[in-house]
């Protein structure tokens, strides 16, 4: 994965190994929710629903959980660098006040 600084935030790019688990999770994810839209058109269970719901809740959490691990992995190294460190503290803090709305 390499980083590098835009416009006071830190950057990704992404190796095709570290995208692809992201990209698998996600294309789960979609067919969770194909699934929970059919569920509403055939008139399931309420509470069949609202577990599906859940279940795509939990998954996206855990997709935002890898994307901060990469983010705070390149933030510090980045931050290391004493020009930087100010910068990428600030963006690293940005990103995990970001996620902490995610608990909301």
């Amino acid at each position: 994965m390499e980083s590098f600084i835009n416009n006071d935030r830190i950057e990704l790019r992404r190796t095709e190994a570290e995208r692809k688990p992201l990209i698998q999770r996600l294309n789960r994810i979609e067919g969770q929710v194909r699934g929970l839209k059919a569920m509403i058109e055939e008139d399931r269970y309420c509470q069949d629903e609202v577990q599906q719901v859940s279940a795509i809740t939990a998954a996206l959490r855990e997709v935002a959980l890898l994307v901060i691990a990469q983010h705070m992995e390149q933030g510090l190294q980045v931050a290391m660098r004493p020009e930087d460190r100010e910068l990428a503290m600030g963006d690293i803090t940005q990103v995990l006040r970001s996620a902490m709305r995610l608990c909301e």
